[in-house]
């Protein structure tokens, strides 16, 4: 349980960067940011697994980890402004 709450938390600072490196008016909210963050984790590093790159446990590898989670929630985010206009 504890585990899915520090994820949603990481999933809102990755979605609040998501939104400052792409900047407009996104009226999405508080809850959906944490989702925007999430899923633009997930979808990011499954892309980066597919294209073979593994981010490992090194200190390099997450701070690759947290650029592949960012640029994830900026694809999301710019699906859902594609999607809502």
């Amino acid at each position: 349980m504890f585990q899915l709450i520090w994820k949603f938390i990481l999933g809102l600072v990755v979605g609040y960067v998501a939104r400052m490196v792409l900047p407009g008016a996104d009226h999405i909210g508080f809850w959906m940011t944490g989702i925007v963050g999430v899923a633009g984790s997930f979808g990011g590093h499954f892309l980066a697994s597919a294209m073979g790159l593994e981010s490992g446990t090194k200190p390099n590898g997450r701070v690759f980890s947290a650029f592949i989670s960012i640029a994830g929630a900026v694809i999301l985010l710019l699906v859902l402004r594609f999607f809502r206009h």
